[in-house]
């Protein structure tokens, strides 16, 4: 009797895209997308899913701004390109849409965000006191906005230093905050600028917004090298002096035993020659 194979369908995961808005600087935008799954109960990033960008709605072809493939973090960044520049003066908001292509593993999946455009703007004052003022577009024009968190921090290698012990402040009517710079000593380049930063995270009407400016507040940094002085990680012929000592010591020692011994040895020979 011959035996028929059934094909089974194969049970997909539900796949889930995150789209973010970053503004840099007020000078370039960018969106990172994001894609996860829940797998044994708990949501894993998920890399290798190709995903396609779209800004305003993905009906129109011509609103197609780029593509990318998520990498083993479960996610790729994408620059807004000049080409979206006529839907992206269109309005006062603006909407990005990522759809996800079908695989093996996952059916498409789609994710949109909404933004307002806003803009920071960062100064400073006498006393090492720092500004920062958030402006949104209203129609045609920009226009203060007030009880927005935000932070005011200085840019580090591993990450953003508060200025303060104040975590954020949030936006008067004027749309304005005020900080006082407290970190004194910190280490800076070589005039000792640092780069003071003003943003807004991952707020849902405005995404990710940060203005940047540089100030001499900083300590100078002052390179200094062992490189033609004695020390334990120096070049050749330049170790400390009792490091040499003791290892030319310990090469004595071992070579007036072997002596040593060479001698008794022959004093054995001779006595049972005898």
């Amino acid at each position: 009797m011959p035996h028929f194979l059934m094909a089974q369908a194969v049970e997909k995961n539900t796949l889930v895209l995150g789209v973010k808005y970053y503004n840099d600087n007020n000078a370039a935008q960018h969106l990172v997308i994001s894609a996860k799954s829940k797998i044994d109960g708990k949501f894993q990033k998920i890399g290798n899913i190709s995903v396609k960008v779209f800004i305003t709605n993905d009906s129109n072809k011509n609103n197609f701004i780029g593509a990318g493939i998520t990498s083993e973090r479960g996610e790729f960044i994408l620059f807004i390109p000049p080409s979206a520049k006529t839907e992206w003066v269109k309005s006062a908001t603006q909407n990005f849409i990522a759809i996800s292509a079908t695989s093996k593993l996952y059916e498409e999946a789609r994710a949109e965000t909404t933004i307002t455009k806003a803009k920071i703007k960062i100064d400073t004052a006498d006393g090492k006191i720092v500004h920062a003022k958030l402006f949104i577009k209203v129609d045609t024009s920009w226009q203060p906005m007030a009880g927005v968190e935000m932070v005011l921090a200085v840019k580090r290698l591993d990450g953003n230093l508060n200025i303060s012990e104040t975590a954020t402040y949030t936006s008067d009517s004027a749309g304005a905050i005020s900080g006082e710079f407290k970190r004194d000593s910190l280490p800076g380049d070589q005039k000792g600028n640092l780069i003071l930063v003003a943003n807004i995270i991952d707020n849902d009407v405005y995404g990710n917004i940060e203005a940047e400016t540089i100030v001499p507040w900083g300590k100078p940094l002052v390179y200094t090298t062992n490189y033609n002085h004695r020390s334990l990680f120096a070049r050749r012929g330049h170790s400390p002096i009792w490091l040499e000592l003791l290892a030319y010591g310990i090469i004595l020692l071992v070579w007036a035993v072997i002596i040593y011994l060479g001698f008794q040895i022959r004093n054995i020979i001779k006595l049972g020659l005898d």
